[in-house]
């Protein structure tokens, strides 16, 4: 069985370029931003708490973070949301909020792979102590657990576990399918195959 992600993507971006890895990196790096931000709101020891449960946090926290993040300069060309919505009422307060902003999504990203690679990409995943990039097997630092920007040292997250992840995984499936249904009526809906190469992986997604 394979496990099906999605990303919604708001997309003004350029044609693709000839150095695609370039472009890969400058998602992973808007991305970085945001989990920095939701650091600052983790250190909450209820929300630490339920994230090493591997549970999710709540929807007004995430709206009102993504509220105060979609407001700055580096997302006023596009912005990239990175497994959210979740559900169906996030979809709901995305669009109340993205309305709010005068915004929109113009593309969903559906991301598939075989359960045993999700698995490994993400027990092996490593992120930077000091600027919080993330490292994993399809992305490794030139230099084992040291960050390539800015030398800071990486660490495993510690709700990186199997038990978490399953519960992750459990829970996204319960959620999925009316939310991939709802963006597929929409017309918004892309599957691509991320268990290819990561060049290919970020061509597809780019690709009207």
């Amino acid at each position: 069985m394979k496990k099906r992600k999605f990303r919604s993507m708001q997309q003004n971006l350029h044609t693709v370029s000839r150095s695609i890895n370039s472009q890969a990196a400058q998602i992973r790096n808007s991305l970085s931003e945001i989990e920095k931000s939701l650091n600052k709101i983790a250190s909450n020891e209820d929300i630490k708490n339920r994230l090493s449960k591997g549970e999710l946090i709540s929807d007004e926290i995430i709206t009102n973070l993504l509220r105060e993040r979609l407001q700055q300069e580096d997302c006023k060309k596009g912005f990239i949301l990175d497994g959210y919505p979740r559900t169906l009422s996030q979809i709901y307060l995305l669009n109340d909020l993205l309305n709010e902003l005068g915004r929109k999504i113009d593309k969903v990203i559906e991301l598939t792979a075989p359960d045993e690679l999700v698995f490994k990409r993400i027990l092996e995943r490593k992120r930077c102590e000091k600027c919080g990039k993330m490292y994993g097997i399809d992305f490794p630092p030139k230099v084992d657990d040291v960050c390539d920007d800015c030398g800071g040292p990486l660490f495993v997250r510690t709700d990186d576990t199997k038990e978490t992840l399953k519960a992750r995984i459990d829970t996204y499936r319960k959620n999925s399918k009316d939310i991939l249904e709802y963006y597929k009526n929409e017309g918004l809906l892309k599957t691509v195959d991320s268990s290819a190469h990561p060049e290919e992986i970020v061509k597809q997604a780019l690709e009207d």
